[in-house]
């Protein structure tokens, strides 16, 4: 009866034409039969115009991302893999700074489960995701997989769709979907899961050029660069022609790239390709990457060498004596192993920033250095004259080495701050992980400047003029890094550290960014430092009571820390010196974020009379307020009150970039509000 009565609210405030609350995703679900224990559950979307719906792989930092959530696994089933998904669009956010992964037009999401619980007749699950055009909703839908008693293999079973619980937030035209217990017969047909073509090739290029660069690089170590004469040599020496020594060299150098792409291939096989870009995204494996990193920086600048054991070189070199194809497959693979403390934490690396890619970026990684690695060797044994073009070994290989080592440092502390993201930790903020690499780089160009030394390098009268060049470079880095501490934006760098919002003083230091005094005033209480150093309440009850207290009328703003049009309006509306005059002195700003995920006290949790919705969180909490109150699920959503809580304004403002047309509207609010006195 209950679920029957905010149907028909729903559908009168629909037809009424104030219906707010939007979910611009139809969801169809089907199951599948895969074998006798296995099934896949299908659910499809399909999304208005112009909207996006982020993917579970969406980079952390920005919008939300989808969340599948299994209620009743524990005993009953196991889930085989990550969800599997369907054509996705990758795009920068210039607002967050990070690349964000999204749905358009529609979206299927695969899972396969492997029952463990005969008994079991029903799988319940729940899809959590955002989905924004220009704002954003916080969604949350229920679904229930019936499994049939007797269903063939590839036959799809009824199931029932979009048992609807609404969160949060976004608006324009859209239609709710009211359908609860649908079901529906529908065809078997297998839709392929895609990735986006564009896009993919876009990362698998990126890695390739990384790994290409990153082999050059490892030729340039004391484990590698010393072995292009000797190996060149060999070859034109132990050859009867110089035919046949090219002939040789150039096997030598397929084997090199057979050897490394192998490598690749089984890091693919043994975890699986979707496997690997889930891996990426956890937290425990971005620590465990972070860790890794920062041992394999300590090899590179002399702590300790990470070796293969002596016994397998030894075996490799006895077989490299057989001569001929055999002879040279050995030969190769005694070059990765003796040279693998040197190429070890580059192939490494390259293997987990490849990870976060999925799919073959293992391979393509693998064969973009061997193939730098490779050429060298064929091209020298080609032209011999040229070695005598190489510039002698000596202390500059250690040198890159060491370079090397500070790269990945510095790289590593990236990982660690995505596990601190999703954590929500604020261990790494932005300051703190700018000054970080702030210490690196500068510890870096101390070292190029020859005022720092490390354990394996030479004596040094004097630095040559590429080290000097080289370490200026470095300098000019380090202290284009110091005014981020500040707030500066970065833009070079942008994507690394964590966004400006993420930050011990997400208005600079001092609060230098806002342009308002409100940093040298004494806050109410409740009160924070929002946007432009606005005086904010993120607590309901005690912004009213201050708006009481000083007689002012309220802007009542839905927002949420993933919603990207939210701080659209707040950097290019708010930030107008119109519009800040008045939320800095003619209103008192009340901001509930519908996607703070703090858990309430056990005594403050309850069950959402509206939407039947357990409200466990300060989110749940406001997108319920905005729900039951304002009949509204939309991110940005302003509106003006007075202090008895009555609606001053017209009507509720959504997302507006006329700025003139906003500053009106609040205008219009605050004058009613006076004419009352």
């Amino acid at each position: 009866m209950k679920k029957l009565l905010f149907i028909l609210i729903a559908f009168l405030a629909f037809a009424n034409g104030d219906a707010q609350i939007l979910d611009p995703a139809k969801w169809t679900t089907k199951i599948e039969k895969k074998s006798e224990t296995n099934y896949i559950l299908i659910f499809d979307a399909v999304i208005e115009k112009d909207w996006h719906l982020y993917s579970q792989f969406t980079a952390d930092g920005g919008s939300l991302p989808l969340e599948i959530i299994f209620k009743n696994q524990k005993g009953n089933f196991n889930l085989v893999g990550k969800a599997k998904e369907s054509k996705t669009t990758t795009a920068f956010n210039d607002v967050f700074e990070v690349n964000e992964t999204y749905f358009e037009k529609k979206a299927q999401i695969q899972q396969e489960i492997s029952i463990t619980n005969r008994k079991i007749t029903k799988i319940e699950v729940n899809l959590n995701y955002q989905i924004c055009k220009e704002a954003c909703i916080n969604i949350e839908k229920s679904f229930t997989f019936t499994i049939p008693a007797a269903l063939k293999t590839t036959e799809i079973a009824t199931v029932a769709t979009d048992l609807t619980t609404i969160d949060s937030s976004k608006v324009d035209t859209a239609v709710v979907n009211l359908d609860e217990n649908k079901e529906q017969n529908v065809t078997s047909e297998k839709v392929p899961v895609l990735d986006s073509k564009s896009d993919k090739q876009r990362g698998l290029w990126s890695i390739f050029f990384i790994a290409f660069l990153s082999g050059f690089a490892a030729l340039l170590t004391p484990c590698v660069f010393p072995m292009i004469p000797m190996t060149v040599s060999f070859f034109t020496k132990q050859s009867k022609t110089k035919a046949k020594g090219i002939r040789n060299a150039i096997i030598y150098g397929i084997a090199i790239i057979f050897i490394y792409v192998v490598l690749g291939f089984l890091v693919t096989w043994i975890f699986g390709a979707d496997a690997l870009n889930a891996l990426s995204t956890n937290v425990w494996f971005n620590i465990i990457f972070f860790i890794l990193l920062v041992t394999f920086a300590a090899s590179f600048l002399g702590a300790f060498e990470i070796m293969l054991p002596n016994s397998w070189a030894n075996k490799v070199d006895n077989q490299a004596d057989r001569g001929g194809i055999i002879g040279i497959l050995f030969m190769a693979l005694a070059l990765a192993i003796v040279s693998f403390s040197c190429t070890g934490p580059i192939v490494g690396t390259l293997l987990v920033e490849a990870a976060s890619k999925g799919g073959i970026a293992p391979i393509v990684g693998m064969f973009g250095f061997s193939l730098a690695l490779a050429l060298p060797f064929m091209l020298f044994a080609m032209f011999p004259g040229w070695l005598n073009s190489l510039p002698k070994s000596g202390g500059w290989l250690n040198t890159v080495k060491v370079v090397l080592g500070f790269l990945e440092l510095a790289l590593a502390f990236k990982f660690l701050s995505n596990a601190d993201l999703v954590l929500q930790l604020h261990f790494l903020e932005r300051e703190v992980f700018l000054a970080i690499w702030i210490a690196i780089f500068g510890t870096l160009a101390f070292y190029l400047f020859g005022k720092i030394t490390l354990p394996h390098d030479s004596p040094m009268s004097h630095i040559s003029v590429g080290r000097l060049s080289f370490g200026l470079v470095v300098l000019a880095f380090t202290i284009y890094l110091i005014p981020g501490i500040w707030g500066a934006p970065l833009k070079l760098i942008s994507g690394f550290p964590p966004p400006m919002t993420y930050s011990e003083s997400p208005y600079g230091v001092g609060n230098s960014k806002g342009g308002s005094n409100a940093s040298a005033q004494i806050l109410p209480e409740g009160a924070h430092l929002g946007p432009h150093d606005l005086i904010a309440f993120e607590d309901y009850e005690k912004g009213l009571a201050y708006a009481k207290s000083v007689n002012k009328p309220i802007l009542l703003d839905f927002t949420g820390y993933a919603c990207v049009n939210c701080r659209k309006m707040e950097d290019y509306v708010w930030s107008d010196p119109a519009v800040l005059k008045i939320l800095q002195d003619e209103v008192v700003l009340i901001s509930l974020y519908v996607d703070d995920k703090r858990e309430l006290p056990k005594n403050e949790q309850y069950v959402s009379k509206e939407t039947g919705k357990e409200i466990v969180s300060v989110g749940n909490k406001w997108s319920d307020f905005q729900i039951t109150r304002y009949k509204a699920n939309a991110q940005p959503y302003y509106i003006v009150l007075d202090t008895e809580e009555n609606m001053l304004s017209e009507k509720p403002e959504s997302y507006n970039s006329d700025i003139n047309a906003y500053r009106g509207w609040l205008r219009a609010g605050i004058d009613k509000f006076k004419k009352a006195e």
